[in-house]
């Protein structure tokens, strides 16, 4: 034992470059997970007495979000679940870490409508006013096929299905007392969208679905965006608030699952360090929509775009009026809603 403290006491951490190598590494990993993992939310307000539905609970950003909603004493939760078991074990992991926070899960298959107008019903007889929508669920990637409604997969999943919710739910959202709000979940990849034709700007029209997986989902991300807009403008004399955001690159959400890289172990292996690295936690993820459903500053904040819970500008593409009320318009049509509001002059 003495020999070990002499030689520990005589040990010269200068004499080698081993322990600065590490601590730069370290440095550098930590900055880069520091600068990847995005702003968390500006503050810790409670939001006591609200309804919030969330569609995609159980995967991973929406599981983080109403984690987070349960411990900022939101009074009830209507989690929108594909899988019951997973809702289930997310019911009993939120009763249990938020006791004071109601939990409801019902089943929702964004692929199809009547899935969605049961879901509403459900939510209807249940509450007669929300506070706030989260539209989280996505796909991206998927195999080119059509939905049992006869539509591309991304278009239905992360847009019309949704767009259609969102309707079917705006009395519930006005009837809040604090403020309705709807946040949809867009992405980065909605900039790098092609539209085809102005006149068919969601590719109804098509005999069959075309373009890549990557594209369809960046052309269901610009029309979240670009409907979003005009439904922010026709609410404009309510106080129901319509915003999107992008989560960012997050890892560990089960978006991938149909992506090729994830089709081989080795590319696997290969790629999961630096996805570590480089993308988000599904909780970092989740802290633009926590500031858009909780924030006060926001109550009066609608038709914007927000990116590390700070708003951030629109592609060109994304602010044509003309175009965005095609897109609305379409997807009324597309979904069997009548046209009941015009936009305000």
């Amino acid at each position: 034992m003495e020999e070990i403290k002499t030689a520990l006491a005589e040990a010269d951490p200068f004499a080698s470059w081993w322990p600065f190598v590490l601590a730069g590494v370290v440095f550098v990993v930590g900055t880069i997970r520091t600068f990847m993992g995005g702003q968390p939310c500006p503050n810790a307000n409670a939001i006591p007495g609200r309804v919030i539905v969330v569609t995609g609970a159980c995967g991973g950003i929406g599981r983080e979000l109403c984690r987070e909603l349960a411990r900022r004493s939101a009074h009830h939760l209507v989690l929108g679940c594909r899988s019951p078991d997973q809702g289930a074990a997310l019911r009993e992991q939120l009763v249990r870490e938020a006791p004071g926070c109601g939990v409801e899960v019902l089943p929702l298959d964004l692929r199809s409508f009547d899935s969605v107008r049961r879901f509403v019903r459900q939510v209807q007889a249940a509450h007669a006013a929300v506070d706030a929508l989260v539209n989280c669920a996505g796909v991206i990637f998927h195999p080119p096929e059509r939905t049992p409604d006869g539509f591309e997969p991304h278009l239905q999943c992360n847009f019309l299905a949704h767009f259609l919710l969102t309707q079917l739910l705006r009395p519930q959202l006005g009837r809040s007392q604090h403020g309705g709000r709807v946040v949809n979940l867009s992405a980065h990849g909605y900039t790098a969208a092609k539209l085809g034709s102005r006149d068919d700007p969601l590719n109804l029209r098509q005999t069959a679905p075309a373009g890549s997986g990557r594209d369809a989902f960046a052309h269901s991300k610009l029309a979240i965006v670009l409907a979003s807009r005009i439904l922010a403008r026709r609410l404009a004399a309510t106080r129901v608030t319509v915003n999107c955001c992008s989560p960012g690159l997050v890892r560990g959400t089960g978006h991938l699952r149909h992506s090729p890289i994830m089709k081989a172990l080795f590319a696997k292996v290969l790629t999961y360090p630096w996805m570590w690295l480089f993308m988000k936690s599904p909780a970092q993820g989740a802290q633009t929509i926590v500031r858009l459903v909780t924030d006060p500053e926001l109550a009066g904040t609608s038709g914007d775009f927000f990116n590390d819970c700070e708003r951030v500008e629109l592609s060109e593409l994304a602010k044509d009026d003309e175009l965005a009320e095609r897109v609305y318009r379409e997807a009324l049509g597309a979904v069997g809603l009548p046209d009941e509001d015009e936009p305000d002059q």
